[in-house]
């Protein structure tokens, strides 16, 4: 069975990785036009470069979920894409093999000049994952996150697409589904494809497709849907 699993801010919070969107996140603390667009990066890139080492060092002291390990056992007995909304690298880490990120990846800087050129993104080693002004990619820019900032096109968005278009069920854990264009590969799936929605929280669902709510956290959420599918956790 080919799965794919859509992943957003939820999924990382029980690792401890600070939301934006909830209270007391990381945008009641930081204007987002100031640190996550490319205009803040025109303004100050010192300010945006700082704000991206403090979230790598944040990264670096958590650790993958059960959620997330839950996830990687799943490609045991089936073809799993993870899409993810989040930056972090914990899918990875779980054990994940295939991955996209649609929002950049936060160990990954690139240059500021030419952001999805692949020849200039580069990932950064964990002891070293500071980056100083002066610091340059291969064309001689500033190094600049390797995250897509609102109003920056998804490089990724056509492959999640086809992945949606291929599955023959769609796990959602952790995302408001408010997020375009994120929240519209619910509707690339073909019709009667199962969707399982973890989430404690209710969730608006704007659309006809009928959807079955799991209203648990990440990990006791897919230790539910594990034992649905019938695969031991």
């Amino acid at each position: 069975m080919r799965i794919v699993v859509l992943t957003g801010a939820g999924m990382s919070a029980e690792s401890g990785i600070s939301t934006f969107r909830d209270n007391g996140g990381l945008w009641d603390q930081y204007n987002v036009e100031d640190v996550a667009t490319p205009e803040g990066w025109a303004r100050n890139p010192k300010l945006v470069t700082e704000f991206y080492n403090v979230r790598r060092k944040e990264l670096l002291g958590t650790k993958p979920c059960l959620g997330h390990e839950l996830v990687a056992k799943l490609e045991e007995k089936h073809a799993v894409t993870v899409v993810t909304q989040n930056v972090d690298n914990l899918h990875e880490r779980a054990g994940s093999s295939y991955v996209i990120h649609l929002h950049g990846e936060l160990m990954k800087v690139t240059s500021s000049r030419s952001p999805n050129d692949p020849r200039y993104i580069k990932t950064l080693d964990p002891e070293h994952v500071e980056v100083k002004m002066g610091d340059l990619a291969g064309d001689g820019s500033q190094l600049r996150p390797f995250i897509v900032w609102f109003g920056e096109a998804v490089p990724e968005i056509d492959r999640a697409v086809e992945e949606c278009e291929k599955a023959d069920m769609l796990i959602v854990i952790g995302t408001s589904l408010n997020v375009y264009p994120a929240a519209g590969l619910t509707r690339c799936v073909r019709p009667g494809t199962p969707i399982y929605l973890i989430d404690p929280k209710p969730v608006q669902w704007n659309s006809d497709v009928p959807v079955h709510h799991i209203m648990k956290g990440a990990s006791e959420g897919m230790k539910e849907l594990m034992s649905l599918l019938k695969i031991e956790n």
